[in-house]
């Protein structure tokens, strides 16, 4: 069984061409010194800079590192996939990733802020006064980070292959010899930065992918003849040329599936760690709301331009190569470089489509950053330093926090070596974990005092259980069986990809229901809810903790 997952070599995308390129290899190894550069340059020897940043980044650049931190190899290369693959059924992406940021917004981004802590499991479990709630915040925070990277590390090797070839590890095939190339050099420059540094580096990841996302767009489109001006447009004209199974509305998935994807990807937004943990990096709520705001046009350049990438992808993979959809059709590998594959089949010159390659390689890079940080601090801050040695010196928890990195970076290059589904899919599984356990922790904790320990504790067991059933029902298969779902109908009825419909509401009735039947908190914990929504400014260094702790007064709400 070991040996077939390391030999494994059929994740080859038809029609790539897999070579050794000068120009794109020396562009993208420029790329990478300069995230080594930039990461020691700003490396990290203390905790507030390792987790937060010193609390000291702007709107804008906050907005940028959003951005970045977001459009992963999921949203730069899987949503395209999935929308080429699937049609309709991909434009859940686009609507469920973009929509939870107005709950983000709304909600959560200036509340968290004033809440003021480190890392989401500490919010869990400051919140609830349980040490066990922050423990099953942070192993579902190493876990999320986990499930999420997978994606990015099949991105990264899947773009690699366009650039540098085979490199030629022995046992391994050309695929994932670039998934361990690509993970070491992730993994070293993120020991050495921390969250300041990533930070840094994801403002510049952004300018680089979706400067390379949008010029490869237009150039394709010009090209080919597909647009002129906004071919975020222009491309509409060609859909009815395309078969029904890009164009009509549920053809490949069923309705019910549209809405459970988008559902988990709207409360996942809210939910994922490496997403909260932005707003702590801020210096007020202000900054908060409007870095969300800046982090929202940001992406928006991305998601309203790949659904056309799709569209030409598509349409140039049959033209090219053979029917996108049918027998054998479009492999999922090949959707997962259509970005890449589509200017490589317009006919642009090497060196460009180089740069659309590098803006893949630089999306997946700067998502891994975020969700590694988020794991690495879940251990070492929450787990760790909180429940294992609260004597722990600052330089024991950064060193366990790098520790943790290269933990999370060996387990994932070998889960990414045989991964179990296309990259858009991979990273859903970990929204729905997000949208399941931590966002019904995140809303009620901040907007309904009265929610308590036990509550917390049913409520996330109970999220935990619904979303490990689907993922053994049809993750598992793929692994140690056939690939079919042990339970058709169960599958059917609680996806894996978008469990969070069921789990949500579920949750929320047992947190609740939970919460009522046993004690409320204790009026310090009510205080420190009420001056989260507090209209009092508060100094860059302040939480609610701290302002509730020395007032004892009741704080006004918003």
């Amino acid at each position: 069984m070991i040996a077939g997952v390391f030999l494994q070599s059929g994740l080859l995308p038809e029609g790539l061409n897999v070579s050794f390129k000068l120009a794109p290899a020396i562009l993208v190894v420029a790329m990478l010194t300069l995230f080594l550069g930039i990461g020691y340059a700003f490396r990290v020897a203390d905790t507030e800079e390792m987790w937060v940043a010193g609390r000291s980044i702007g709107n804008v650049e906050n907005g940028m590192a959003i951005g970045a931190n977001w459009m992963s190899a999921a949203s730069y290369l899987g949503m395209a996939a999935l929308i080429a693959l699937s049609g309709f059924y991909g434009l859940a992406f686009v609507v469920g990733w973009s929509a939870g940021y107005f709950i983000l917004l709304i909600f959560l981004a200036a509340q968290m802020r004033r809440f003021g802590k480190y890392t989401a499991p500490d919010f869990v479990g400051d919140r609830f006064n349980s040490d066990a709630a922050r423990a099953i915040a942070a192993v579902t925070t190493f876990l999320i980070g986990f499930v999420y990277a997978i994606g990015q590390a099949r991105g990264m090797g899947l773009v690699g292959l366009y650039i540098f070839g085979d490199i030629g590890i022995p046992g391994l095939s050309g695929y994932q010899s670039m998934v361990v190339l690509m993970m070491t050099i992730t993994v070293g420059y993120l020991t050495l930065s921390g969250m300041l540094g990533a930070t840094k580096n994801m403002a510049v990841q952004f300018v680089i992918l979706i400067v390379a996302f949008l010029v490869g767009l237009y150039a394709v489109g010009y090209t080919q003849g597909y647009s002129t001006v906004l071919p975020q447009i222009e491309y509409g004209a060609m859909i009815g040329s395309l078969s029904s199974e890009f164009s009509e509305p549920f053809v490949n998935e069923s309705y019910y599936l549209w809405i459970a994807t988008a559902f988990s990807l709207v409360v996942g937004t809210c939910g994922l760690p490496h997403v909260l943990v932005r707003f702590y990096t801020v210096e007020s709520e202000r900054t908060a709301r409007w870095s969300t705001v800046w982090g929202l046009f940001f992406i928006c350049l991305l998601y309203l331009s790949a659904p056309a990438f799709a569209a030409f992808g598509t349409d140039l993979y049959t033209k090219n190569i053979g029917p996108t959809f049918g027998d054998p059709g479009m492999t999922s590998a090949a959707g997962d470089v259509i970005v890449v594959l589509a200017t490589q089949l317009a006919g642009l010159p090497q060196w460009f489509v180089g740069i659309v390659a590098a803006g893949g390689i630089a999306a997946a890079i700067a998502t891994v950053s975020g969700l590694f940080i988020a794991g690495s601090s879940a251990i070492s801050h929450d787990i760790y330093a909180t429940i294992v040695n609260e004597d722990a010196s600052q330089r024991q928890q950064v060193l366990v926090g790098r520790l943790s990195i290269v933990a999370l970076g060996v387990v994932t290059t070998l889960a990414a070596l045989d991964p179990a589904a296309p990259i858009a899919a991979l990273v859903s599984y970990a929204f729905s974990l997000a949208g399941a356990v931590l966002f019904p922790m995140f809303f009620l904790g901040l907007w309904w005092e009265n929610t308590n320990r036990q509550g917390a504790l049913a409520g996330m067991t109970t999220g935990l259980v619904i979303w490990t059933v689907p993922m053994i029902n049809e993750v598992l298969p793929t692994y140690v069986g056939s690939g079919e779902p042990y339970s058709a109908t169960l599958a059917a009825v609680v996806p894996a990809i978008g469990s969070a419909l069921i789990a949500v509401p579920v949750v929320f009735a047992v947190t609740i229901g939970v919460s009522l039947l046993t004690g409320e908190p204790d009026m310090e914990t009510k205080r420190l809810v009420r001056q989260c929504h507090s209209p009092e400014p508060m100094t860059r260094m302040q939480s609610a903790e701290d302002i509730a702790a020395t007032d004892g007064g009741e704080p006004g709400d918003d």
